[in-house]
Parts: structure tokens; sequence; C-alpha cells
């Protein structure tokens, strides 16, 4: 249900989240949810059966890594995990459009666009499970460790763009947020920066259209790629279950930047099918029937239909793929449980340059707590 506001734009129903058809002429789509393709005429990508089996796979890869990850949530392996069920267009597709020399500037739920830049899966876990404060080099990938902070990833990414301006590099930088961090200061500060400075950066934007338990109509009352024209740049909506469409913009849109036109802001009109982390249960703030509605939109399933209609995959390739996904999840199981154990102690060390006794008084506390399980058992 949609209802009107004095000014006639659409907005959403108390209580609903928002929506977009296919038909919506403001979103680029060139795959629908039934598997078919279509043309836009201000974006187009041509790609190979191979190129297209290989999103498809990167996709389902993904997506069983992702499922482990909450499934070892769960276990007790890892103390938290942010899911990104749903979101694998968007991510895998704005992944896929970049090149070695860019860089990346990821949030903390960009798994698959990790994929994409070459990051060993497990690698991304040992933050979650409190052994490490990132796992990768970033600087083997271009591709930056996760910050769990919202909002100030794009402040980073835009002075690094502006550094590799000044430099005359031949590269762009792709800078990951969501809805929920449309709403930061630090965001509005690097669309500033970025815009006086002409930065060849790309903001995505994932919008799942939940800021946890917040809708994005609690949050804006235009839809967010519009935001743009307030910095005197581009903006605009892309399906994001639709990995060409989402492959072709960001394409695009990183082209633009490194020819010296400036920044761009891509929104990704996704759905968050699962919780926002393992902390969270959706179910106490949406209606079950809206993620019924979107997993008609599953960006794996659509893509599987196109090739299987277009004849440009068969069931052999789908059951390998499978069996490929299931050697990840057991290979990311096996090292997860062979990590070590965290080190509790390790959160009291490094809080003040040198003793200090409030924090001796935590730590003495927490040690007895501690204790007083083992005591139990």
């Amino acid at each position: 249900m949609v209802a009107q506001g004095k000014t006639g734009r659409s907005r959403p129903a108390r209580g609903k989240a928002a929506d977009s058809r296919p038909s919506d002429p403001e979103m680029v789509q060139l795959l629908t949810p039934d598997g078919e393709r279509v043309e836009d005429p201000r974006y187009s990508v041509d790609l190979s059966a191979e190129e297209l089996r290989g999103l498809y796979r990167d996709m389902t890869m993904t997506r069983r890594f992702d499922t482990e990850a909450v499934t070892l949530q769960r276990q007790g392996e890892l103390g938290l995990w942010a899911p990104m069920l749903g979101q694998e267009a968007a991510q895998i597709g704005s992944g896929r459009a970049t090149r070695p020399d860019d860089y990346v500037f990821p949030c903390y739920r960009e798994h698959g666009v990790a994929w994409t830049r070459g990051v060993d899966p497990l690698n991304l876990l040992g933050m979650f499970r409190g052994v490490n404060h990132g796992g990768w080099d970033p600087n083997e990938n271009n591709f930056h460790l996760y910050t769990i902070v919202i909002g100030p990833p794009l402040l980073h990414a835009t002075g690094y763009a502006m550094g590799i301006a000044k430099e005359g590099a031949d590269a762009a930088v792709l800078s990951y947020f969501g809805d929920g961090a449309s709403s930061q200061g630090d965001v509005a500060e690097a669309f500033t920066f970025a815009s006086v400075y002409n930065a060849p950066i790309v903001f995505f934007c994932q919008n799942n259209q939940w800021a946890i338990s917040t809708p994005t109509e609690k949050q804006t009352r235009t839809p967010i790629y519009r935001r743009a024209a307030g910095w005197d740049f581009e903006g605009v909506r892309v399906d994001g279950n639709d990995v060409l469409a989402c492959l072709a913009v960001t394409r695009a849109a990183l082209e633009r930047a490194r020819s010296g036109q400036g920044p761009m802001l891509i929104e990704a009109f996704t759905f968050r099918m699962g919780p926002h982390a393992t902390s969270d249960d959706p179910t106490r703030y949406r209606e079950s029937s809206l993620r019924q509605e979107w997993e008609a939109k599953d960006p794996i399933r659509r893509l599987r239909t196109y090739l299987t209609t277009s004849g440009q995959a068969d069931e052999e390739y789908f059951a390998q793929v499978d069996r490929e996904a299931e050697e990840l999840a057991a290979r990311v199981r096996e090292g997860v449980r062979s990590m070590p154990d965290p080190d509790t102690d390790a959160v009291f060390a490094h809080v003040y340059a040198g003793p200090h006794a409030l924090v001796d008084e935590e730590r003495t506390e927490f040690a007895a707590y501690q204790a007083a399980f083992e005591e139990g058992n």
C-alpha cells in the first residue's frame, strides 16, 4: 500500500517498508525477478556465458559461506556475525565492476565484495571470533579492513580518493554504506569533500530498507540516490537484486570517476532477508510477508532462471557449484574451529599507556566473573 504525501510524492504507508516495482522508471534493471533479460538505454552490459556463470558461482559461494558463518555463531564459535542474505547481487555485481588497482572501502557486511577482491573468506571471521582486528592486509587486495562504526568509512574513502587524484593515479575508489548510515553526518561531510574536490569515488549504498529496526521511511522522505543532487553530482537507483544491473551501473560509475568526472552515488535497492546481525530478531519489528515478497525477487534464483532458459548453464553445472559451496563451508567450519580462543584479558591491556586503577579493578572483577562459571562446572 502506498500513500500520497501533500507534495504528490509517493511514500510508503505507515509500518511498511519502502518498495520499488520492476516498472519503476527510476530504477535500472537488466534482469527481472522472473529471469527475463531486459534493456535499459542508460546502461548496458555484454557478458559471455562463462562470465554469467561466474556471477552465479560468486553469489552461490558467498551465500553458502554467509549461512555457515551464521551457524558458527549460533554454535558459539563466533561472537557476532552480520549476514548478507539477499544482498548477493548488489555486492557481487559492484565488486566485479572494479579493477585490481581500484581501492574498496567496505563497512562490515561486504562479504561478497571481499570475495571478488580475492580475500579468503576465512580471514573475515577472525575479528568476529575476537582473535584479531581484521585478518588481512588491506594493501594486498586494495580492500580495506571492516569498520564497525557507521559512517566514517566514507570519510576515509574520500580522503584516499583525493590523495590518488593528486598523485594522478588512473584508479577510482568504491565506498560502501547502508541506508542507516545515510543519516550520519560523516556521510554528508564525505559528500561535501568529494564534490568540492571532484574526487574519483563511487558511493555505493546498499539500501536493504532496515537500519536494524528502523525502516527507511523513518530516515528519508525521498529516495537516497536523489541526495546526490544536493552536492551537485550524479545519483542513480539500481535494482539491488539484479547482479547484471549492479555490475553495469557500477562499472560505468567507476569509469566516470577515473576519467575525472567526479563522484557518483549508487543506491542499490534490495532487502535484508535475515537479521541485522545475529543479535537481532527481525520478527519483532517487521512482517514475515515482507520476506516472502522479496524471496520471489531472490538474486540467485533469477540469474539461475536466465541461465537455464537461455541455455547457458545446465543442472550439472549448478550441481557442481553446490558441491564447491559445500567444500568451502567445510573448510571455513574447520578453519574457525581450529582458531585459538579469544584472549579475554587482552581487552584490558591497551586502554591506557600505563597501569590504571579502574582498569585493574575491572580486570579483577571480570576474572572473578569467569571463574564463577568454571566453579559451576
